[in-house]
């Protein structure tokens, strides 16, 4: 159930998406390029923890966008997806995947969240309502579709890639938490590596050098990947883990730009 708010601004719209699948009301913020539409429609960027990131995408959108064949990023629609007050605890449920356990990481001293596994659901949400609400809304290029997200919601990109990667065209993994769960991520990489010759799907990857474990890990993920995908991976020198979002933003909507 979709009802769309009384607040608007003079660049985006404010929806609240009731989820039957998730059981949980999403804020979603909608910002579409003005100007005429391009054939096919506008490409789609869908950026998790929308209430962190949306403006940051939006204006980096909204300010490049303006002289395209210089910055490399095309007008696009952003579609800012943000949790409400319980954010923290349920980010832990909705990006992160089904599994018998769940191990934390000796850093996090025992302490965890009560509820985890929520990636195949928060996926029906994505594909089944907030996508054809937006599809149904405005003129969007359905051939051109990418997904955006940060530590943990980087490991959702991650996981929707190698579980469903023919819902988005491309991914945008930024300082993915691949740590979760022992590494799991890597025993997805490696059977979604073995059941096909080559993806075409592209994957940009970036990780602040700061951030010294994680750093590893998106090297590996990335190298094991390049195999059969058109991916992009960023170290970010002198950057961490809070740091990193906008440092390599640009880059990033410059990849998935690419044709």
């Amino acid at each position: 159930m979709i009802e769309e708010k009384i607040v608007k601004t003079l660049d985006y719209v404010t929806q609240e998406i009731v989820s039957k699948f998730t059981d949980y009301t999403y804020t979603v913020n909608i910002y579409v390029p003005n100007g005429e539409v391009p054939e096919g429609g506008f490409p789609v960027l869908y950026v998790l923890d929308g209430s962190s990131y949306f403006h940051l995408v939006k204006e980096a959108v909204r300010l490049q966008s303006r002289n395209a064949p210089k910055t490399g990023i095309l007008p696009t629609i952003v579609v800012g997806i943000g949790h409400g007050a319980d954010m923290h605890e349920r980010r832990f449920y909705d990006f992160t995947g089904q599994a018998e356990t769940y191990t934390y990481p000796a850093r996090f001293k025992g302490k965890g969240h009560e509820k985890h596994g929520g990636a195949e659901n928060f996926n029906r949400f994505l594909e089944e309502e907030l996508k054809p609400s937006i599809q149904a809304q405005f003129p969007v290029n359905m051939q051109q579709q990418s997904l955006f997200g940060h530590s943990l919601a980087g490991y959702f990109v991650l996981w929707q890639l190698f579980h469903h990667q023919a819902t988005f065209q491309r991914y945008i993994a930024i300082s993915p938490s691949i740590w979760w769960n022992e590494h799991e991520l890597f025993s997805y990489a490696s059977t979604f590596i073995k059941e096909r010759p080559f993806a075409y799907e592209k994957l940009f990857i970036g990780v602040g050098e700061l951030e010294t474990f994680m750093v590893d890990d998106a090297q590996q993920i990335a190298s094991n990947l390049q195999k059969i995908m058109d991916i992009s991976f960023y170290e970010a020198l002198e950057e961490n883990h809070a740091s990193i979002v906008p440092t390599v933003m640009s880059r990033a909507i410059r990849f998935v730009n690419k044709k």
